[in-house]
């Protein structure tokens, strides 16, 4: 089977390069683009069953490509960013240089954030659960970081050596056994550019 994972569209905060966390905005013009530009892919791929996170820009990305009664699962929420929520990134860049590197490699946790290896977990078990019960391909519309959580689980790809995923695409992950290893079988696919400047 495969796991199709979906990075939502672009945000107003994405645009401002604003870390959102649990916190949510609105899919800009942009990002309602990037979407409805995705629907055919996500149509093509035939997914057995369609699952979202229960965040808003998620909701508005899965009632896009035309399957707004999605159930919500909160396992696929982004990482918990703590106080660096609503941040920009440039400027945690330029204050916190080392600190931002070591976040994005996952050994650093801001106050009061959800630490890598906790995200991780939730996000490998909405993952199996979904898979145990599914026939067939598994589409989930969540965001960046659980995409990244989930190379790492299922690829033993750490966050550090992963480019940020660019809204509107999908990373493909092939499971030969349901159990076993999985495969990558492709990264930021769409029919957009990939933009690795892009903020979580």
């Amino acid at each position: 089977m495969r796991l199709i994972l979906m990075r939502h569209g672009e945000t107003e905060w994405n645009a401002e390069q604003r870390l959102q966390g649990q916190d949510n905005s609105l899919l800009s013009e942009r990002g309602v683009a990037q979407v409805k530009q995705f629907r055919p892919y996500a149509k093509a791929l035939k997914p057995a069953r369609i699952i979202a996170s229960d965040l808003g820009r998620t909701r508005q990305t899965v009632a896009l490509i035309g399957h707004p009664d999605a159930p919500s699962d909160a396992r696929f929420r982004e990482l918990d960013m703590g106080a660096w929520t609503g941040k920009r990134k440039p400027d945690l860049i330029a204050a916190h240089p080392e600190d931002y590197v070591a976040w994005r490699a996952g050994t650093f946790t801001p106050e009061n954030g959800e630490t890598w290896g906790i995200f991780r977990k939730r996000v490998a078990e909405g993952v199996r659960d979904w898979m145990s019960r599914t026939d067939g391909d598994l589409l989930v519309v969540a965001h960046g970081g659980v995409i990244r959580a989930a190379c790492h689980e299922f690829l033993d790809l750490p966050p550090a050596r992963v480019v940020p995923v660019t809204p509107g695409t999908a990373t493909i992950l092939h499971f030969p056994e349901r159990n076993g290893a999985a495969q990558l079988e492709g990264y930021n696919i769409g029919s957009v550019a990939p933009d690795i400047s892009v903020a979580d």
